[in-house]
């Protein structure tokens, strides 16, 4: 079976692989909250805060679930819906004459730029309206959707009569469109018997079943998710087999409480980063491993990992995640994730200031360095960045905040006694 190729971000962050993605920007790190049910169900945890924000994302769904695929059947093809609506009329509310027109004469004048909301209510209205904007089958759909959102039985029937009627009028798409269906009914079909992996309870049994519909004629996509599902499954049910007898002396310190197995694969590489991290690439649970065969991207695994080895306290592994070295051979720090939010996954994780206060010093933004230096109490930060703004005022303010003969309020005191800066204040 050929696979498909698509960028990494792209493919993990498409809505039918929404189930095990993180999301980009402010979803991103609101949904890592999420997979804390997941992970704990696996490893022990006491006492965790709810809002956790190292966990790793999904959206509840059990690996293999197809609601994405379902989903994403039935809004492009718009059949098989359960929704109800009340019992229309269907005699149509346009006028006489709007109820008449074909899709030509809709074209003419200068409403093709309007919105299927503004010309669904010119429908309602009797007013004059246009077709011509909604061209592809995705804005058609817009339309009828609109239509449906406004429970008016009349205007749904206008618009698919008109759809329709212009359809009849075209030999090749009216074929193309009976083939779509007849395809698309196919798919449904097909999804249906994929589902009856969920009724299977053994996993051996489940496998071999996700195996024989690896030569099913699903769409490339589908084809796609259904062997990485196989996949998956297979791998977890080897880790499973090998970890339960494991005397490794990380599962003594950190029994697991339930099984890899049927978990999303987001949080299979959370188990992978946290109980077989540094494994070499040849081994089916390496994190490295898990990430190129399901073809993560680098945001994705630098989170999952850091989350996981931010647990164990393992700080030296947290820096090698971010180490990078340029051609000169000198070493740098640079990450995928804003600085502002590995500090964050770092402070829940309990780091030392030290740690807190090297990661608070590579955010780029000044404003959000001088906030999570302030907010975590990394004095030597916020003492260097009112320092470098040569705001004495602000000195004197937080001067007051520490002990007296700490070593920052004696910091603070020898700047503000030194005569050669020049203050703005």
């Amino acid at each position: 079976m050929t696979r498909a190729k698509p960028e990494d971000d792209e493919y993990w962050n498409s809505s039918k692989f929404k189930a095990f993605t993180f999301d980009d920007e402010d979803d991103e790190f609101s949904q890592l909250k999420e997979s804390k049910r997941a992970v704990n169900s696996i490893l022990v945890d006491e006492d965790e805060d709810e809002d956790d924000v190292e966990r790793v994302s999904w959206s509840g769904e059990p690996v293999g679930s197809i609601s994405w695929s379902v989903k994403e059947t039935a809004s492009s093809i718009r059949s098989g819906s359960e929704q109800s609506f009340p019992k229309i009329d269907t005699t149509p509310s346009l006028s006489k004459q709007g109820s008449g027109y074909s899709l030509s004469s809709l074209f003419k004048g200068n409403l093709h730029d309007l919105s299927p909301e503004e010309t669904v209510r010119r429908m309602q209205k009797g007013r004059p309206f246009s077709l011509e904007k909604f061209r592809s089958l995705q804005d058609k759909l817009l339309l009828l959707d609109e239509a449906v959102a406004v429970y008016d039985g009349n205007v749904i029937t206008a618009v698919s009569q008109i759809l329709f009627r212009e359809l009849m009028a075209r030999d090749v798409a009216l074929r193309h469109y009976v083939h779509y269906l007849k395809e698309m009914g196919e798919q449904k079909l097909l999804l249906m018997h994929y589902k009856e992996h969920l009724n299977i309870k053994d996993e051996g049994r489940r496998r071999d079943f996700l195996k024989s519909c690896l030569s099913l004629p699903f769409s490339q996509d589908d084809a796609t998710h259904v062997q990485d599902h196989y996949t998956l499954l297979e791998r977890q049910i080897i880790i499973e087999a090998s970890d339960k007898k494991a005397d490794a002396e990380i599962f003594k310190k950190f029994p697991r409480k339930a099984s890899i197995l049927n978990m999303p694969i987001i949080t299979t590489l959370y188990y992978s980063c946290f109980y077989h991290y540094g494994e070499s690439e040849g081994t089916f649970s390496s994190p490295s491993n898990i990430r190129k065969t399901f073809r993560i991207s680098e945001k994705q695994y630098i989170l999952t990992a850091l989350g996981a080895r931010a647990k164990l306290k393992s700080w030296f592994d947290v820096d090698s995640l971010f180490n990078t070295k340029n051609w000169l051979g000198y070493t740098k720090k640079k990450s995928p994730i804003g600085f502002h939010r590995v500090v964050d996954i770092l402070h829940k994780n309990s780091a030392p200031v030290q740690v807190l206060q090297e990661y608070v010093n590579l955010i780029d933004d000044p404003d959000l360095k001088l906030s999570g230096a302030l907010k975590y109490k990394c004095h030597d930060v916020v003492i260097n960045t009112y320092r470098d703004l040569k705001d004495r005022q602000q000195l004197i303010v937080y001067r007051e905040k520490l002990e007296r003969d700490s070593p920052e309020y004696r910091k603070i005191q020898e700047l503000l006694n030194n005569v050669q800066i020049r203050w703005k204040n």
